[in-house]
């Protein structure tokens, strides 16, 4: 009696637990079908004309336009030094004065001959005039004996004609050579003048000043120091450092396959990493020839630092639009299947997916032109186009073109 209600007890459990199981099955039967039945939802974008750009962005460094080491021509003690680093000068402005002492003797004693030699040749015109005047004495009496000779000959003995001639012929070698004289000192004025020229510029010298604009990026000498000649071999001592940044050059390498669509003249993009801040550039110019080690070809871009605020040192990104168009077809890159021959999957007007074979035109970042293929306003399905067949079904849900902000666009719904 016992053992049948204990078997009456299991059957009991059994048939319960059998239809638990099977509304359970029954449940989750029904749920994956109405899952199955309904549509997939993928994310589109629409197909619109606008301006894209093939870019090239490359690192480069910030580099002062030009940057020397101020010398002095000639060597002295500085006298006055007036900047230190830092300060902004300008093109002309005195940095230090130098003491040169034996300069201003140099000028004193130029200076000294020339007025010895004017004081010179003052006297030799004086002579000049002294033997002119000797001259036409002489050379009048010699006119009167050879007229008298020639119109009574026998009157005046040919003696005295022929000495007459001598002297009339010595009187006027006196005369050339004192304008030899003159003219010899003339020249020696000339000389001296040119040394008193040489000097002077030397003891201007003793003046330095800067070049151009600039700052002042260090400072080698205090006053009092000596300054040796900047010609000097082996003593080369700078006074300052002298930096022209309100122009900078950022220098960068070029792949050799974006060689040919690299122009001087181009505006590009600086990003400041240091700031955070874009500035406008421009292509200057380029060394026309690939390295053969790097494959690469070195370009300059100039930024105008009118307030100083970038700084040589700060690193930059440069963006290069090396091809571009304004009214292009433009689709997000990811939806781009790549092959054979590109292609992209459309939805039509029924929600039902099409695959379309594509021609490419210019790559952006982050869209991508299509040259032929598509029109304006076509949806195209961007990302898991590998799960989704022709013909199927599917829910589209519009997203930002951008594909960085539908990444965060999916983490906010996720959220």
């Amino acid at each position: 009696m016992r053992s049948r209600r204990l078997f009456i007890a299991v059957c009991c459990v059994i048939a319960v637990l059998s239809l638990v199981y099977f509304l359970h099955s029954h449940h989750t039967g029904d749920g994956n079908a109405e899952t199955a039945s309904a549509p997939p939802v993928v994310a589109t974008a629409t197909a619109h004309t606008g301006f894209i750009a093939n870019q090239l962005t490359v690192a480069g460094v910030f580099q002062p336009f030009q940057e020397i080491d101020v010398h002095g021509k000639v060597s002295g003690y500085i006298r006055h030094i007036y900047v230190d680093i830092g300060d902004r000068v300008r093109q002309g402005q005195t940095l230090a004065v130098l003491e040169v002492p034996e300069l201003q003797a140099e000028v004193a004693g130029a200076q000294a001959g020339i007025t010895q030699t004017q004081q010179n040749i003052q006297r030799l015109q004086s002579e000049v005039a002294r033997d002119q005047a000797t001259y036409r004495a002489v050379h009048e009496n010699y006119i009167r004996l050879k007229q008298a000779s020639d119109q009574q000959p026998g009157l005046v003995a040919a003696q005295e004609v022929d000495d007459a001639l001598a002297k009339d012929q010595s009187a006027a070698s006196q005369v050339e050579a004192a304008k030899a004289a003159v003219a010899a000192a003339q020249g020696q004025l000339g000389v001296s003048r040119a040394e008193n020229l040489r000097v002077s510029s030397m003891e201007q010298y003793a003046t330095i000043t800067a070049p151009y604009n600039g700052v002042v990026t260090m400072r080698y000498a205090d006053t009092g120091a000596l300054i040796p000649a900047g010609t000097a071999e082996g003593l080369n001592q700078a006074v300052v450092r002298l930096a022209q940044s309100d122009v900078l050059r950022l220098r960068m390498p070029i792949p050799e396959r974006d060689v040919p669509l690299v122009h001087v003249g181009s505006v590009v993009s600086v990003h400041v990493q240091a700031t955070g801040q874009q500035f406008p550039g421009t292509v200057v110019r380029f060394t026309r020839d690939v390295s053969n080690a790097t494959r690469t070809m070195l370009t300059e871009v100039d930024v105008n630092n009118p307030s100083l605020l970038l700084t040589p040192g700060m690193y930059a990104d440069v963006t290069f639009n090396l091809e571009q168009k304004n009214n292009a077809l433009i689709v997000p890159a990811s939806a781009i299947i790549q092959g054979d021959q590109p292609s992209v999957l459309l939805v039509d007007a029924t929600n039902h997916v099409l695959k379309r074979l594509v021609v490419l035109g210019i790559g952006g970042s982050n869209s991508q032109e299509i040259a032929s293929g598509l029109q304006d306003g076509d949806r195209v399905i961007i990302g898991g186009q590998s799960t989704l067949q022709a013909g199927q079904e599917v829910t589209p849900h519009p997203v930002s073109e951008n594909l960085a902000n539908y990444q965060k666009e999916n983490q906010k719904g996720d959220q």
